[in-house]
């Protein structure tokens, strides 16, 4: 079954949002070397400046979940796309380091207030059969930021290194233009509703978590996360040392990657669950993903490159919409409130992700490869718990009631 008519612009408009917020910060990787000389510093200030932008995820994620369902879609959509066109100015205008830390902090603020109500507003327009397919639009607009953008900023830097930036923050305004134009979905019962509850702080809603019957979905959400930032925040210092290539031909692998992953999602997600069902398919992408990682220790030439790099960012595209399927189908009436734990989830991935591969590079180019395939491998474990803790959690909920 096909999205809805009348939700196609809708979700062209939380598509181009995502992509916009993500290229921002996948401009970075490409350029990261170059750019990084201007302040003297290397592997280590790239982990920092990633786990920034993964801290300030953590903290206003369930925020950002909360006020999606106190406030609607809408507002938090624009609010957070505004914070991002401003991280995107200061990182383009920035002169040390502290500031490009503050820009890359606002900077996951403004991810951390869009990008749980894009997924709740996704959940407001779909119905159960749709979802999926939603989801997977949204993941591949996400992907297609993360991974575009290093491609994009390798270009675009030709004109100045400072220019992706400037580029990413223009983007940013047209798109918070556009998403006026956009319906808003939520109720004003529901939100009226929400509004009554009290808001739990954060440590609470994560602890909370740990009885949702879709916490395990959340758990490979960070492990996911860990495993793609852990790749891509060493990825041009590592190519550029391990292969002496240029920004350009980083770029170039990149982009490759960007269209297979974007293949995947739109037009191979849906097929893939039919086939072997969302469980299956995600311990086929955490083995898959796993072994790409080993095999970027093996240097070989650029065709080699490609197809290892194509391979990881395939299987990985798999993997984060049809955890976020899982999740939202789980959910209920808490959309925002799953949203928000599901951004929450994926910045500490990205958080812990970025500082240990900075310092692991620091000590050999390989261990973070080696690390992110074994978290990756281990991550099947959790596969086998799945279907038990949803029906303990369903068992319970029945006896409450």
């Amino acid at each position: 079954m096909s999205l809805y008519r009348s939700t196609k612009f809708p979700l062209f408009i939380l598509m181009l949002n995502l992509f916009i917020a993500l290229l921002g910060q996948g401009m970075v990787i490409p350029i990261l070397p170059e750019y990084l000389k201007q302040f003297d510093a290397a592997g280590a200030a790239a982990g920092f400046l990633v786990a920034a932008f993964g801290a300030a995820q953590f903290i206003f994620s369930p925020i950002g979940g909360k006020l999606s369902d106190q406030m609607g879609r809408k507002k938090m959509i624009m609010f957070g796309l505004f914070l991002t066109v401003i991280s995107d100015f200061m990182f383009a205008i920035s002169n040390s380091l502290p500031l490009l830390y503050l820009a890359r902090f606002i900077g996951g603020m403004g991810l951390g207030f869009m990008v749980p109500s894009n997924m709740a507003y996704v959940a407001d327009i779909t119905t159960s059969d749709t979802r999926a397919k939603g989801m997977g639009y949204l993941g591949a607009a996400m992907n297609l930021g993360m991974v575009l953008g290093p491609g994009l900023g390798g270009i675009i830097a030709e004109f100045g290194i400072r220019v992706p930036y400037f580029v990413a923050a223009g983007l940013g305004l047209i798109a918070t233009v556009l998403t006026l134009l956009m319906p808003e979905t939520l109720t004003e019962d529901k939100r009226l509703a929400a509004s009554r509850k009290v808001r739990e702080p954060i440590g609470q809603q994560i602890s909370q978590s740990f009885r949702t019957p879709y916490f395990p979905y959340l758990i490979l959400i960070f492990v996911i996360t860990f495993g793609l930032v852990n790749y891509e925040t060493v990825y041009a210092l590592f190519v550029e040392q391990k292969y002496g290539y240029t920004a350009a031909q980083i770029s170039i692998v990149i982009t490759t990657g960007a269209i297979i992953g974007i293949i995947v999602q739109v037009w191979l997600l849906h097929r893939f669950i039919k086939w072997i069902g969302e469980i299956g398919l995600i311990r086929l992408s955490l083995v898959m993903t796993s072994i790409s990682l080993l095999l970027m220790l093996f240097q070989v030439n650029l065709v080699y490159l490609l197809i290892v790099s194509s391979l990881f960012f395939a299987f990985n595209a798999f993997l984060r919409p049809t955890l976020s399927t899982l999740i939202s189908n789980a959910a209920g009436d808490r959309q925002g409130y799953a949203s928000g734990l599901n951004t929450t989830y994926t910045s500490l991935g990205t958080i812990l992700g970025p500082l240990l591969a900075g310092i692991l590079f620091d000590w050999h180019l390989n261990l973070p490869y080696i690390l992110g395939s074994i978290v990756l491998l281990t991550a099947l474990a959790i596969t086998y718990n799945m279907n038990r803790s949803r029906h303990i959690y369903v068992k319970e909920r029945k006896q409450v009631s």
